[in-house]
């Protein structure tokens, strides 16, 4: 665990952030400037936690020599809480440092589509985009619905949203895959037991000017529509909405939430190029399970999750085996533990 405490690496990056903000033509290129302001800040907050887990642990120190000295001191149930306490931080800090990934830090691009089955997998994809605006609101990050089609009767036929906010994409790149729900239909009248399937994909917001990942304007097709769905305020339906297509992989993408054609055109292209970085990390992982004589399977295939309602509650991530019984709770956004398993269970494959 060494490398989450590497105190005079953190100085000495923190140092050269500051020395190129002294730079006189560091405002040159204020989108680099703004990058290096955020990720100097970043940083300075790293630092900052650090040093408070340090005096909490020097605190403890202190206060275990008092009870060591005399077991029976008020000092006892006192020091008991400190370290729950502590231990909390501190495991909430191992996390942070686990989104060390390229694009962890960056905001996410979350979609919800509902499988087969109508209205029901429709109305499960609604449950899923309330559950997952919950946590969000929880995080503190905010929300942008950028395409939203609203189901025949009840529910959604997909919805994509932008969730903004340090770590949006680190934390829920977990999520990415199959949720299955089993559950006595609403919708059936002689209720029946049900399953139902929604695909949610989560790639990194990636900028459309990004120069990384290159898409030519002979490789796409782009097609005006009336904005359209029950997006209520989010969606701004007098305006033109833009989809484009990836003629050589295919991938759609579409974009109706800006206010003008060319804000639409300019976030459907950051989408696109968000699906191709996927593509290519999908790619890339499928080459190393290869190299290990693994099978992985991956993206859309993937079973992740299943909630029961009944004949019994419990959500179950079969990756991690990681359950709980409290199926209302993780409906209305309490999705950490669930993610904070799933980051643990990489530390425990990458030591392996």
């Amino acid at each position: 665990m060494g490398g989450l405490f590497d105190l005079e690496a953190l100085e000495a990056d923190i140092a050269e952030y500051e020395d190129q903000m002294l730079d006189p033509s560091f405002w040159e290129d204020s989108h680099a400037a703004q990058e290096v302001i955020n990720a100097s800040n970043q940083l300075k907050s790293v630092f900052e936690t650090f040093n408070k887990l340090k005096e909490m642990y020097e605190e403890l120190e202190v206060m275990y020599e008092f009870v060591k000295e005399d077991p029976e001191s008020e000092f006892e149930e006192e020091l008991a809480g400190n370290v729950a306490e502590f231990e909390a931080a501190l495991n909430e800090y191992e996390l942070t440092m686990l989104l060390n990934g390229p694009h962890d830090k960056n905001n996410a691009i979350l979609e919800i589509h509902p499988g087969a089955g109508g209205t029901e997998s429709q109305d499960w994809g609604s449950l899923l985009h309330r559950m997952f605006t919950r946590w969000a609101d929880k995080k503190g990050y905010t929300i942008e619905t950028l395409d939203y089609q609203a189901g025949d009767e009840a529910g959604i036929k997909s919805v994509t949203l932008l969730i903004k906010g340090l770590n949006a994409y680190g934390n829920l790149r977990s999520e990415r895959g199959v949720h299955r729900l089993v559950r006595i239909s609403p919708f059936d009248s002689a209720g029946r037991r049900h399953t139902s399937f929604c695909s949610i994909d989560v790639m990194p917001e990636i900028a459309a000017d990004n120069a990384d990942i290159e898409v030519s304007l002979d490789d796409i097709r782009v097609d005006t529509y009336r904005a359209s769905g029950a997006g209520g305020q989010h969606i701004n339906k007098t305006s033109s909405a833009i989809r484009i297509t990836h003629i050589p992989t295919g991938i759609v993408v579409q974009s109706q939430a800006q206010r003008s054609q060319f804000q639409n055109r300019d976030t459907a292209m950051g989408m696109l190029k968000a699906k191709l970085f996927q593509k290519q990390e999908e790619e890339r992982e499928s080459e190393l399970a290869a190299i290990r004589g693994e099978q992985k399977e991956i993206g859309w295939g993937s079973q992740i999750r299943s909630y029961v309602f009944h004949p019994y509650s419990m959500v179950k991530d079969h990756r991690t085996n990681h359950e709980t019984g409290n199926v209302q709770s993780v409906m209305d956004g309490d999705l950490d533990p669930f993610i904070d398993a799933f980051l643990k269970m990489n530390i425990t494959n990458d030591e392996d």
